[in-house]
C-alpha cells in the first residue's frame, strides 16, 4: 500500500521516516494532521491513511503524544534527558546522561550542531526494528567552550582559525577587521561570536589574543593553557591590589598569635619551589615530642569577596606545567608575603600536635601563630641526612622520619591503597627546551612531609565531621553538623572491580570484588606488592588505578578510600589550592563560635574547584606531551626498548624504558594480520595467526615519527 511521490512509491518505512524527521525538527509542537500533509506533501488518501496508522503506532511507542483526535507531538516526557554532548570527528556522536547511563548515538542530523562538551537536552527517538538507540539534541543548555586555540590562515577575502583538541571539528571564520593584526601561521585565541544554526553551519569568532608564532615554548604552553580556558595572564588590577597589601607584622598581631618564632621549624620542597606553604617544627615536650604542622596563613591576607580573592577563587588551583606554574595567587604572595622563606617571621595557622614516639596522638590543638623558619631544605638533602649524612638539625630530622615511618605504616595497616605512583618530569634549558626526561620517585623524604600533611588534614575533618556527629548521638536526634569541605574519595566501582579480576586471572591473580572496604584494599595492596618485578607489573598498576574513583570536594562526607580515612580535607596548601582556603575560613569562623554557613554555596564551590582541579591536571598533561615530542623530535629513527602501555581499538601504546617516552603504534603499522580489539583483556588478537599484544608486553620499537603541533609520537615495531 503506497502512492508514489516525486517519482517513488512511498513504503511505511518511508513514510515513518518522514513524520520522523518532521516531529524531530518541530520537538515541542502540536502538528495536525492537515499542517503534517501539507508540509510532507502526502496529498492522496492511501498515503494519508498510511500516516495515519503509522502516528498511531508511534504513540503506541510512546514517540508520540495524541492531542485530540487529530493531531500528534512528539512525546518529550517519558523520553527526555539532559548530559553531555560527545562529538567524533568521524560522525559516530553520542550523549552521555548524567545519570551515567550508557551512552546514546546522536546523527549528525540530530546534533543541532553541539560541540563536544556541550550541555545538552536531548529526546530519546523510538527504537526502529533492528536498529540501535538514537537521540536527538532538542537544546543546548550551555556551550562547554566559547573560545578556541589554533593557527590562524588568511586569505584575500576572509581568514580562519584551525582550531587544536577535538572540541571543533570544523575550521572558524574570523572576519578580516576582527583579526587584530594576526598573521598566516600563527597561534591565536579566537571569541566565539557566532554558533552554527539551520541557516548557517559556519562557527564565526573574532581574536581575542595572538599568542605568537607556532614552535616558540612560550606561544605553545599559553596555547596549552588558552585551550583549556585557563589564564596565562595574571590580572594588573589584582596584581596591584597584592602590592597595598601590608606585609608588616604588628606586635599586636604577634600577642593574639601562639610564638613559634624560637623553635626550630623547617621547610622540606623541590630545589626548585619558591612557594613554601607549610612548615614542620620539633620540640621536647615532657617525655613527649611537639610537632607542629605550621601552614601560612592567607586568609589572613586574602578577605573573602577581594579583588585577590574572586581571581583565586575562579582559577581554583595553582597549574603546573613542566616549564613553569601559573600561580592561583599573585606572584607577591605567593612567593613572597605568605611564602615561609627562612630567618623571616610569617604568619600561620597550624595543628600543634603532642606525640609519643611511635606518633600515637597524646594531645592536640588548633592555632594562629607567628613562626620564623631556621632552615629551608630541599627533598634531596633531607633524604641524605636520613641516609647518614652529617647535617643541620639531623637529630630533629631524624626524629621526625621515624614518626612519620609508624604514621605511614598505621595507614596501610587500616587498610590505604599502596600507590607509589612515579611522576614524569624534565630537565629544561634556559630555552625551554627538555634536556632529560625521567621517573621521579617517592622517597623518605616526601613521604616524611607527606605523613605529617595527611595527619594534620585528617585531624581537622575529624575536628569538625566528628563533632557534628557526636551532637546527633547524645541527643538522640538528627543533628546536622556543621558545613565543612572535605576531600572525598569513594569506593571502586564494582563492575570495575569485576573488569580488572577478568583481565589478570590469566595471570592467576585473584581480585576481590565484594566484601569490606578493609578486604578489598588489603587485596589489591597484595595484588600490587605481588606483581613486583614480575613481567606483568606495570599492566597490574595501570589497571588497579583504573579501577579506582577519582577524589574530589564536597560538604557531604563520605570519607576517603584511597587513604582509609573517615574524615579528611585539605588544609596544608592554601597559596596553590583554593579549597583550604575555604578551610582556614571555616575552622576560623567555628573555633570563634561563629554559625554553619550556607550548604548550598559552598557544594557549588567544591564542584567548581573539583572542575578546575581536573582541567589543570588536563594542561599539565598535555605540556607532558608537548615535551616529550619535543624531546624525541631528534631521535626519529633510532630504536628502543619499551613496554606495551595502552591498547586501543586503533593502535598500541608503547613506553620507551629508557626514558619513559609514549608514543602510538597505528593499526595500519601492525602488519601482516587483521586484528582484533579485545576490550575486556586489553589486548589485540590477530586473527590469522593469533599474534597477541597485551597491556604490559615487552616490545622494541623504532621512533616513526614526532608530530610536534599535534604533541603526537608515532612508532613503528622491531621485529
Amino acid at each position: 500500500m503506497g502512492k508514489k511521490r516525486g517519482g517513488k512509491r512511498l513504503n511505511k518505512r518511508d513514510v515513518a521516516n518522514a513524520l520522523q524527521a518532521l516531529f524531530q525538527a518541530h520537538p515541542g509542537e502540536t502538528l495536525s494532521f492537515k499542517q503534517i500533509f501539507k508540509a510532507l506533501k502526502f496529498d492522496t488518501h492511501p498515503v494519508k491513511m498510511l500516516a495515519i496508522d503509522v502516528m498511531e503506532e508511534m504513540a503506541w511507542d510512546d514517540w508520540l503524544s495524541k492531542v485530540g483526535d487529530s493531531a500528534y507531538k512528539l512525546n518529550l516526557k517519558t523520553q527526555v534527558q539532559e548530559g553531555t554532548f560527545i562529538r567524533k570527528a568521524n560522525g559516530k556522536n553520542s550523549f552521555q546522561p548524567d545519570d551515567g547511563g550508557k551512552p546514546v548515538f546522536v546523527a549528525e542530523r540530530n546534533s543541532m550542531f553541539a560541540l563536544n562538551g556541550d550541555r545538552v537536552r536531548v529526546a530519546y527517538m523510538a527504537r526502529r526494528q533492528n536498529h540501535i538507540k538514537e537521540a536527538i539534541v532538542t537544546d543546548i543548555l550551555e556551550r562547554k567552550h566559547d573560545q578556541a586555540v589554533g593557527i590562524l590562515q588568511v586569505e584575500k577575502d576572509f581568514a580562519f582559525l584551525n582550531a587544536e583538541g577535538n572540541f571543533f571539528v570544523h575550521d572558524i571564520l574570523i572576519p578580516k577587521k576582527k583579526l587584530k593584526g594576526g598573521k598566516t601561521g600563527e597561534k591565536a585565541v579566537v571569541k566565539i561570536t557566532q554558533w552554527p544554526s539551520a541557516e548557517s553551519k559556519n562557527i564565526v569568532g573574532e581574536v581575542i589574543d595572538v599568542l605568537g608564532k607556532q614552535g616558540e615554548n612560550n606561544v605553545e604552553m599559553h596555547a596549552i593553557l588558552a585551550q583549556y580556558g585557563l589564564p596565562y595572564k595574571y590580572p594588573k588590577r589584582v596584581e596591584d591590589a597584592a602590592q597595598k597589601i601590608n606585609a608588616e607584622i604588628s606586635e599586636e598581631e604577634i600577642a593574639r598569635r601562639e610564638d613559634f618564632r624560637n623553635v626550630f621549624t623547617c621547610t622540606i620542597d623541590p630545589k626548585d619551589a619558591k612557594d613554601f606553604d607549610d612548615a614542620l617544627s620539633i620540640r621536647k615536650h615532657n617525655k613527649y615530642w611537639e610537632v607542629g604542622v605550621h601552614i601560612a596563613d592567607v586568609s589572613h591576607y586574602v578577605t573573602e569577596g577581594s579583588i585577590i580573592d574572586r581571581e583565586a577563587e575562579e582559577r581554583a588551583t595553582s597549574v603546573y606545567l613542566v616549564d613553569r606554574t601559573i600561580p592561583m595567587l599573585p606572584e607577591r604572595l605567593c612567593n613572597f608575603v605568605c611564602s615561609l622563606r627562612p630567618d623571616e617571621e610569617k604568619l600561620c595557622y597550624s595543628v600543634i600536635f603532642v606525640l609519643d614516639d611511635d606518633a600515637n596522638i597524646k594531645d592536640w590543638h588548633l592555632a594562629h601563630t607567628v613562626i620564623k623558619s631556621n632552615r629551608r631544605y630541599a627533598y634531596e638533602e633531607v633524604q641524605e641526612i636520613l641516609e647518614g649524612k652529617d647535617g643541620d638539625y639531623a637529630d630533629e630530622l631524624r626524629i621526625l622520619d621515624k614518626m612519620a615511618k609508624r604514621l605511614r605504616e598505621r595507614r596501610f595497616k587500616n587498610g590505604a591503597v599502596k600507590f607509589d605512583r612515579e611522576e614524569l618530569h624534565f630537565d629544561i634549558d634556559d630555552d625551554g627546551k627538555p634536556t632529560r626526561c625521567y621517573f621521579k620517585k617517592s622517597t623518605d623524604a616526601t613521604q616524611l612531609i607527606e605523613e605529617f600533611m595527611l595527619l594534620a588534614n585528617r585531624t581537622v575533618a575529624e575536628f569538625i565531621g566528628k563533632a557534628g556527629k557526636a551532637k546527633k548521638e547524645d541527643s538522640g536526634k538528627p543533628s546536622k553538623g556543621k558545613t565543612f569541605v572535605y576531600r572525598i574519595h569513594d569506593q571502586p566501582d564494582p563492575q570495575k572491580l569485576e573488569s580488572l579480576r577478568t583481565a589478570l586471572a590469566p595471570f592467576g591473580y585473584k581480585v576481590k570484588t565484594s566484601g569490606t572496604k578493609g578486604a578489598i584494599s588489603k587485596n589489591l595492596n597484595n595484588l600490587m606488592e605481588e606483581a613486583q618485578g614480575e613481567r606483568e607489573q606495570k599492566l597490574v598498576e595501570t589497571l588497579t588505578l583504573r579501577a579506582m574513583m577519582k577524589a574530589r570536594y564536597s560538604t557531604h562526607n563520605i570519607g576517603h578510600y584511597g587513604l582509609a580515612f573517615d574524615y579528611y580535607t585539605h588544609f596544608t596548601s592554601p597559596i596553590r589550592r583554593y579549597p583550604d582556603t575555604m578551610v582556614h575560613r571555616l575552622l576560623t569562623r567555628y573555633q570563634d563560635g561563629g554559625r554553619s554557613v550556607n550548604q548550598d554555596h559552598y557544594e557549588e564551590l567544591c564542584e567548581h574547584c573539583s572542575q578546575m582541579e581536573q582541567t589543570a591536571q588536563n594542561a599539565e598533561r598535555d605540556s607532558i606531551k608537548y615535551k616529550m615530542v619535543e624531546f624525541m623530535a631528534d631521535k626519529v629513527g633510532m630504536e628502543f626498548d619499551a613496554h606495551i602501555s595502552g591498547v586501543q581499538s586503533y593502535g598500541i601504546y608503547c613506553e620507551i624504558d629508557e626514558n619513559h617516552c609514549e608514543g602510538l603504534v597505528g593499526m595500519h603499522d601492525l602488519d601482516g594480520d587483521y586484528y582484533e580489539f579485545d576490550e575486556r583483556n586489553y589486548c589485540l588478537v590477530g586473527r590469522r595467526h593469533h599474534q597477541k599484544y597485551q597491556l604490559g608486553d615487552a616490545v622494541r620499537i623504532k621512533v616513526a615519527r614526532a608530530n610536534i603541533e599535534k604533541r603526537q609520537l608515532d612508532f613503528v615495531l622491531v621485529d
